[in-house]
């Protein structure tokens, strides 16, 4: 049973000026709410909070051990949507909104929580930090209260049946198929020595067994090397993506060490209500005229708006959106080609560029693009593909996407190279980033993911795989990282920019800051969260920058379904006013954010940074 524990005042007190915001309470106001605390002891797995069943007037903190935190009333007998520990608040929410918003909290473990009185401690959101806290709890809770609950099997992890099956690559075609006609798996993942998976499925025996390979080989013999893999985290729709991409029946799940959890079927993903995107995906890739895919692509905002409406967090969606983006542009080259008969298409590798190569596209962002020519053309060879690649942007513009207005595009002759002309121009750039375009052109270019063509890593990225080792170019890039032009000042103007003003910042960071501990990750929060406990940029920072950009990103998204809604063309423009508080308060501690690592970064750099 819990137990109220005598309070030691000065301790308490103590304890509290390491807790932020509670920091930011004057010695007389914390000395107050530290007498009238209740300290109190729980066992593991005993109830601390449970405001769904009833709001409670309290604010709780983390002083010693664990608790286990359910955001979903529909999850309970879930694992928890995540711990929190020491100096970590929770119940603040359902407190100052006075309704049954949740969360449940449960001890992990010998655990102390205070509880504080509310009243003694709402200065405390009206600081930065605190804002922005309460910023993004009330948001979650709002969205969870609009639509009920977030519903079940919208996630990958929902969708997880049973335990992984894993064997060894030794194990034979005949012992593999045994022991998935003993689970009922129609899978088995075969371990492999650099840490990755191999994947053998029912159909993979069946085409082993027409082709007369011997069911006593090795399962390595008959295995898909380079299994299609998702994160825990990633939305059913991402999954089935994932699995028709691939072109195969199994998509495996693992967590964020790479630890193989579990696998799903294509047969698992009747059960979500959030595949639309998916369904909409197999349909563009699957259409059969240019008029056709037009139509079907005009369908994308009406789809992503069920997805928010379903309770898909605003990144999941953009993903969903980014992986749509692919399929349409695909479908479209294959589609034009048609039109151009003498014209090859394995001859090129089309390369996504900016926002839609970090997987980060909206409704309003250009689909920047560029083309790696087999080194056999020549230049009037790639000069044939010039009205090919005129007609796919004329085609993606007018299914509603913007190919590019600013001439980032195989249309344009400098973006479209040989692989070799490719690569040799990425070691001018680094060994000469005053030229002209030279920073620009690396910025674009790290951002790469080819979508069309050959899908390894392009020659030009591999290029940049050791720039931190040339530091002129790479102090270039920081200085336009931290300039006092990209810092976001939205207070002095009624209309703010959200991409020029907040995301577009935050992207320089992260694209630098993976640059510097040589990390190939695309996505914004990814490269943050990889070169996060670097020199240059903390760990604190790291993660304060990530949930800035993903809190940006879903008021983005939002402001462009609402425009999309009222028949307005998305632009990332927006006047303050039609902000909620709540949003604005985001965008302010978000500003605070970018200024300081900026700031931070800059004072690092003078002794950080290698001598040129």
């Amino acid at each position: 049973m819990n137990s109220a524990d005598p309070v030691d005042v000065r301790s308490l007190v103590e304890f509290l000026r390491l807790c932020p915001p509670l920091d930011t309470l004057d010695a007389e106001r914390l000395a107050r709410a530290a007498e009238r605390a209740t300290v109190t002891s729980y066992g593991t797995g005993e109830v601390i909070l449970d405001a769904f069943a009833r709001p409670e007037r309290g604010l709780h903190v983390v002083w010693r051990g664990r608790v286990s935190v359910w955001t979903n009333p529909d999850r309970i007998r879930e694992l928890p949507a995540y711990h929190l520990g020491p100096t970590e608040m929770f119940g603040y929410v359902a407190t100052l909104l006075g309704e049954a918003v949740g969360p449940r909290v449960e001890a992990s473990g010998q655990t102390v929580v205070v509880r504080l009185d509310p009243d003694l401690v709402d200065p405390v959101f009206a600081t930065r930090h605190g804002a922005r806290l309460l910023a993004r709890e009330v948001d979650m809770s709002r969205r969870m209260m609009v639509s009920g609950a977030i519903p079940t099997y919208t996630l990958v992890d929902d969708l997880i049946v049973a335990s992984p099956l894993l064997v060894e690559p030794t194990t034979t075609i005949a012992q593999a198929a045994a022991r998935m006609e003993e689970t009922g798996l129609p899978y088995v993942a075969v371990r492999q020595e650099n840490g990755g998976y191999g994947i053998l499925t029912d159909a993979g025996i069946r085409r082993a067994v027409a082709s007369a390979l011997p069911v006593t080989q090795a399962v390595s013999t008959a295995m898909q090397g380079d299994a299609p893999s998702i994160r825990l985290g990633a939305s059913a729709a991402e999954a089935l993506i994932t699995v028709l991409e691939s072109h195969g029946d199994v998509v495996l799940v693992t967590d964020r060490a790479d630890q193989l959890k579990g696998a799903v079927a294509a047969r698992d993903f009747v059960v979500s209500s959030t595949t639309a995107g998916a369904s909409l995906h197999e349909q563009i890739h699957r259409a059969e005229t240019v008029d056709d895919l037009k139509d079907r692509y005009r369908s994308v905002p009406g789809m992503l708006t069920g997805l928010m409406a379903k309770g898909l967090a605003p990144s999941r969606v953009i993903t969903v959106h980014s992986a749509i983006i692919d399929a349409a542009v695909r479908r479209t080259i294959e589609l034009v080609a048609e039109q151009y008969p003498h014209l090859r298409t394995d001859a090129f590798t089309w390369l996504s560029l900016g926002s839609n190569g970090r997987r980060e596209a909206l409704l309003s962002s250009d689909i920047d693009a560029a083309a790696s020519f087999d080194n056999a053309l020549d230049a009037a060879g790639i000069a044939e593909y010039q009205p090919m690649f005129a007609k796919v942007a004329e085609v993606l513009e007018q299914a509603g996407l913007a190919h590019d207005r600013h001439g980032v595009s195989p249309v344009d002759p400098k973006f479209a190279r040989t692989h070799a002309d490719w690569a040799r121009a990425g070691r001018d750039w680094i060994t000469a980033p005053e030229a002209d375009d030279a920073v620009i052109m690396t910025c674009l270019l790290v951002d790469g993911r080819p979508i069309h063509g050959d899908r390894g890593l392009p020659e030009v990225a591999r290029v940049f795989g050791d720039l931190r080792m040339h530091p002129r170019t790479m102090s270039m890039l920081l200085a336009a990282s931290i300039a006092q032009s990209s810092r976001p000042t939205p207070w002095r103007r009624k209309k703010i920019d959200l991409k020029a003003q907040f995301l577009v910042p935050i992207a320089n960071i992260a694209r630098w800051a993976a640059l510097s501990v040589g990390s190939t990750a695309l996505p914004t929060d990814q490269r943050l969260l990889a070169a996060g406990g670097s020199a240059m940029l903390n760990e604190t920072d790291a993660v304060a920058l990530a949930d800035a950009f993903d809190a940006v990103q879903g008021i983005r998204l939002a402001w462009q379904m609402e425009q999309t809604t009222a028949d307005r063309t998305p632009t990332d423009v927006v006047r303050l006013e039609r902000l909620p508080p709540v949003d604005r308060a985001i965008l302010a501690e978000a500003t605070r954010v970018v200024t300081n690592s900026q700031r931070r970064m800059g004072n690092m750099a003078r002794f950080a940074m290698p001598e040129s």
